[in-house]
């Protein structure tokens, strides 16, 4: 008898997991087509002087000429500024914008939050044609005659070195903060009102119950839009690639223009997979890095 109800749990067992693995089956083959497999790809082409008619195994060649190249560095160097510049800024800017809507009614929380986000629902390219009228380097362009009523000059402002990554990150912080702003509202939403008719018994001030409450309540919701944050600017690409071409001078070159450049322009793509490896390998490291630090008391 002991036997037969081991044999049936056992029959049950497989046959939950036989439907377990049924239902993670496109996910998980989407994964090996999309994911592992290009990353598997990108390695081995990695060690490779790699061409349309044949390839020659170079070992660990294309790593060492990303490493000893100068241009290299500086698009590392010029996507960690973007990335230091823009990220913790906008994170700061979609929590300040969140919490003074908050208050509003649903029907006017969502009115915002259509604004907000419209952006994130418009083409990159539309966008980015609007930013380049906006940057005109004429006087009639939209920022010189802002700047120009208090007394600065007229400006390239991307075709300048010295402006053109400022350029680029006053895009960054003017648009793009749709997404984090829902997150936020949706976490604010969250909160349960006891912990603020507590507060409000103790006669705790606005700026008590935000830096007791809502922001340690928000902690996991940070750290989730600091990691995509830092990923998504480490891969920028978009806005460099169409608003500046990386110039002048490589001042706005990123790291994913870069490995853009050296793939699909230059043909070198053994260079270019070597790099987007290393690409990866420091997002990982910068990503360990915030979960084991700012992410180590956070409950999920």
């Amino acid at each position: 008898m002991n036997q037969t109800l081991t044999k049936r749990k056992k029959l049950k067992l497989e046959s939950d997991s036989g439907w377990g693995y049924a239902f993670i089956a496109v996910a998980l083959i989407a994964f090996c087509l999309f994911t592992a497999y290009p990353v598997i790809n990108a390695f081995i082409i990695s060690l490779q002087e790699y061409g349309p008619l044949g390839s020659t195994f170079v070992g660990l060649e294309n790593f060492a000429n990303s490493f000893s190249d100068e241009l290299f560095w500086k698009a590392l160097k010029n996507t960690l500024v973007y990335t230091l510049l823009t990220v913790p800024f906008n994170i700061f800017l979609s929590f300040l914008i969140a919490i003074l809507i908050i208050p509003f009614k649903k029907r006017t929380q969502t009115i915002f939050k259509a604004l907000y986000y419209l952006p994130a629902v418009a083409s990159g390219v539309a966008l980015a044609v609007v930013w380049l009228w906006i940057f005109d380097p004429l006087k009639t362009g939209i920022f010189n005659q802002l700047v120009g009523f208090f007394g600065v000059s007229n400006q390239n402002w991307l075709g300048s070195s010295a402006t053109a990554m400022f350029s680029l990150v006053l895009m960054s912080w003017l648009s793009s903060h749709g997404t984090a702003i829902i997150i936020y509202l949706a976490a604010l939403l969250g909160i349960d009102n006891s912990y603020y008719e507590a507060a409000e018994i103790d006669g705790a001030t606005f700026l008590q119950k935000l830096w007791f409450i809502v922001v340690p309540f928000l902690k996991p919701t940070t750290l989730f839009l600091l990691v995509t944050g830092v990923i998504g600017s480490f891969q920028v690409f978009q806005n460099a690639y169409l608003m500046t071409g990386g110039g002048p001078d490589h001042a706005t070159t990123m790291v994913g223009l870069l490995i853009f450049n050296n793939a699909f322009t230059y043909f070198e793509f053994g260079e270019a997979a070597a790099q987007s490896l290393v690409l990866a390998a420091i997002i990982g490291f910068i990503s360990f890095l915030q979960f084991k630090f700012i992410g180590k008391d956070v409950e999920y």
